[in-house]
């Protein structure tokens, strides 16, 4: 064995696709630090719920919708309507569903049959012995795994140098625990491992006797029944991916999980053997959706249209003949100019303080756009050599980005602020060591009397904003910036009409003792606040030679606008305009006034988010709210997020989306003589990212147990990378459940994302078209797409294979086709 001479031709090249296949239904999850919203059904895309509420079921014992009760409760109360279920029932594909809207009811008045996971190799075992193999398996990889991942909060790490599969035969070589409990000669075993991690698994597959059929759903168990460490394994693929290099982790982290099942097995084979023979046929099923599996997707369907009349209603109150500004009144009135031009990152809580910010003065303007405002940059804060990511994940870095003053060891400034930095760690890490943490509690601890009185006064300091300008340091010359901030301004449909005042807005959020801190920064930024691309949009955008070549191409950037970056903290809804960057004298009194407006904003956003936070009873607990460490809610992130609307602000301006919907403004006016790129940007970036959003949040709500990260009060951070619940054992990936509920009830709506698109429907198929998985998103319903008409008053839906169909209005007349921009 130990020469790594197992063959793989039993199994072949079947096994190798199996393998990948289950890897890539494993989503991604980042570490701590720069956490983005990932959906949990990502390897999903090209099956429908039902099918998926299969595979779940199976592996995992888990619903993936709302139980019954949930439904019948809507239904009951008018929420759901008979046209709901009638039209969910109608674009149901499946034979087996109800006939009609009473069969429908009925059987939403009756609980679905509780989903059972067949049993692994290590349940199998727990049950004729005395031991929880599956918990202890679980704990005895997540020792490993904590300190092989380990991200330097460990003080003795396991070395990661040979890989998973190397580093685990050397780590289980010297663990005795499993031979304790009856796993003879368990070290030997794993000493004798071949340093071939496939050639191992292609062993251990012959050895259990699973059949090819069977490969598929057994494999993606495993995966699951490793928890968040396959998902953050998946993300250290996902980089290599993204750099164009391979990386086995993933197969050999299987490859673990299934030497686990292999000694187990040959341990009891003799108990358990007839009960896996019966396992192995069940996972060799072709996976069908039983009965409860199609009538849940429908009540899925039905509750998602019901939220969608909703916003129709919404969408069409705002519409009014002389709200809609079409482009032939732009050609033909002159228009003032607003004194600010406010733009925001298109995140759901920018809605909030855009409605309150338009509404303190009719000369404002805000425009919608993802927070990152494009530019991909690899950022290196002051004093600091680690490069944060200020770009979506889904993307690469094509610029990189420091502080004005670079880094040189004769600038005292910085090189003190190093050595700040450097002793600060040493502390945290003296204090943490196994032998001195001993007298250091004996004899430091009446020193911290002081800080935990300060901190639980919430007195403590915040996390200050980084002062210093950053610069670009490389990736734009004098012709490609020319070209960046026409390809931004194009893309925020703003080409004309500029304001004296542009403020560029991005947000974060500032709180104290939350793990997950930086899942309520922009995820457009990759889990960063967007202050720096802000930043440094506004450099480019107010540089001479940038604004003479725009003017070569027709965008005419008035001498007296200029273009400022602010921050908006989203837990106070404080924002921080960064005046410091740029030369403001002669617009020092409209700063003033800027100020005030924002100021006045916040007062009203405070006042509305206060409703909704468990024990804010004033605008002024909003704010302190970020500085308690024992706060579990210290703002709802993304929770309640339902649609996502391209479309210029005057389709959602003086309407109030109760800061559930992502705003992207978008002419395609202004986008079609360029062959809708900015269209095809806007489906295949911000659309997907929002579409991980929605899907993390609904997956945290329907199934919190396999796709939340638990109960906040028992977080421990490992590695600094994670959290496990308790003192070891599977890493928890997702949100919180302090995150989508609020001690009583759910305050997200576990409804899938409805993309509302003011866009010729031909312009959006064609995009689909190009676009596979994309279009998967779309035609297995993972998100809801409409097109909506000049006027803001009909849509159409899309329904799949290309096809669109009329939508009926709330007054139950159906949209002609003509009505729809073609």
């Amino acid at each position: 064995m130990k020469d790594g001479t197992f063959s793989t031709m039993g199994l072949g090249m079947h096994l190798v696709t199996a393998v990948n296949n289950a890897a890539n239904r494993v989503p991604p999850a980042w570490p701590l630090d720069a956490s983005v919203a990932v959906n949990p059904f990502l390897g999903e895309n090209q099956d429908t719920l039902a099918n998926v509420a299969a595979r779940y079921e199976r592996i995992a014992g888990t619903s993936v919708v709302m139980p019954r009760e949930w439904y019948l409760a809507k239904i009951t109360s008018g929420d759901i309507t008979d046209d709901d279920l009638q039209e969910a029932l109608d674009v149901s594909a499946y034979n087996e569903k109800p006939g009609n809207t009473l069969q429908l009811k009925a059987a939403a008045s009756k609980s679905a049959r509780a989903p059972r996971a067949l049993s692994t190799i290590a349940e199998l075992s727990a049950r004729y012995t005395q031991v929880d193999w599956n918990r202890f398996v679980q704990e005895r990889i997540g020792l490993w795994a904590s300190g092989f991942f380990d991200q330097g909060q460990a003080l003795w790490s396991t070395s990661n140098e040979m890989g998973v599969w190397m580093s685990w035969r050397s780590w289980a070589t010297h663990d005795v625990s499993p031979q304790l409990l009856g796993l003879n000669d368990f070290c030997y075993r794993a000493d004798e491992l071949p340093e071939s991690a496939m050639d191992a698994i292609t062993h251990f597959m012959q050895e259990l006797d699973v059949p090819a059929e069977a490969i598929d759903t057994y494999m993606h168990q495993l995966y699951l029944s490793l928890g968040g460490w396959a998902q953050y394994a998946r993300h250290k693929l996902w980089q290599s991916e993204l750099a164009g290099v391979s990386n086995p982790i993933m197969i050999e982290l299987l490859a673990v999980r299934l030497f686990w099942e292999h000694e187990l097995y040959r341990t009891y084979h003799g108990v358990i053997g007839a009960a896996w023979a019966g396992t192995l046929r069940q996972h060799a099923e072709p996976l069908v959706p039983n009965k409860d599996h199609i009538i849940d997707e429908i009540l899925q369907e039905a509750a998602e249209r019901a939220h969608q009349r909703v916003l129709y209603e919404a969408l069409m109150s705002t519409c009014s003949t002389q709200d809609v500004v079409t482009k032939e009144t732009l050609d033909n009135t002159e228009r003032a100019a607003p004194k600010l031009q406010a733009a925001f990152c298109i995140d759901v809580r920018s809605e909030v303080f855009r409605r309150a910010l338009e509404s303190v003065d009719s000369s404002i303007e805000t425009k919608g756009f993802a927070g990152f405002f494009g530019l991909f940059t690899k950022h290196k804060r002051y004093a600091s050599d680690v490069e944060e990511n200020r770009f979506p994940v889904l993307l690469g870095a094509t610029l990189t980005s420091g502080t004005k003053k670079p880094y040189d060891n004769k600038c005292d400034g910085e090189l003190s602020q190093r050595y700040k930095e450097r002793a600060h760690r040493a502390w945290g890490r003296f204090k943490l060591a196994a032998v001195s943490s001993f007298a250091f509690v004996e004899a430091m601890g009446p020193a911290y009397v002081v800080k935990l009185l300060r901190n639980a006064f919430g007195m403590q300091k915040m996390t200050a904003i980084d002062a210093h300008t950053p610069e670009l340091i490389t990736g734009l010359d004098s012709a490609a910036s020319i070209d960046a901030a026409e390809t931004i301004l194009k893309a925020m449909s703003l080409t004309t009409g500029f304001g004296h005042i542009v403020l560029i807005t991005g947000h974060g959020a500032n709180v104290v003792n939350n793990p997950f801190a930086s899942g309520l920064h922009c995820g457009a930024c990759g889990g960063y606040a967007g202050d720096v691309n802000a930043r440094l949009l506004t450099q480019l955008l107010n540089h001479s030679d940038v604004r003479a070549g725009l003017k070569e191409r027709d965008i005419v950037i008035p001498e007296q606008t200029l273009f400022v970056a602010a921050l908006h903290d989203t837990t106070t809804d404080t924002i921080t305009v960064f005046d410091q960057d740029i030369n403001a004298d002669e617009h020092k009194n409209a700063l003033v006034q800027v100020r005030r407006w924002l100021d006045e904003a916040t007062v009203l956003c405070r006042a509305e988010r206060c409703a909704k936070l468990p024990g804010a009873n004033s605008a002024n607990d909003v704010l302190t709210r970020a500085r308690n460490w024992a706060e579990v809610r210290p703002e709802w992130g993304l929770a309640g997020c339902q649609a996502f609307i391209a479309a210029p602000r005057t389709r959602t301006a003086n309407k109030n989306l109760q800061g559930r919907a992502f705003l992207h403004d978008y002419d395609w006016t202004l986008d079609k003589a360029n062959n809708f790129a900015t269209l095809e940007l806007i489906m295949t970036a911000p659309v997907v990212v929002a579409s991980w959003i929605s899907l993390q949040y609904y997956g945290s709500s329907v199934a919190p147990k396999l796709f939340g990260s638990g109960n906040k009060l028992l977080h421990n951070v490992v590695g600094g990378f994670g959290v496990v619940e308790g003192n070891g054992g599977t890493l928890r990936v997702g949100l919180p459940w302090q995150s989508v509920h609020n001690g009583h009830t759910l305050v997200h709506e576990p409804v899938r994302l409805s993309v509302f698109i003011a866009a010729p429907k031909d312009a959006m198929t064609a995009i689909l078209k190009k676009h596979a998985a994309v279009r998967d998103l779309f035609d297995n319903r993972w998100l809801h797409l409409f097109a909506l008409d000049d006027d803001g008053r009909a849509m159409a839906r899309y329904v799949g294979n290309l096809n669109w169909e009329p939508v009926i209005e709330s007054t139950s007349n159906y949209v002609s086709e003509a009505a729809v921009p073609a």
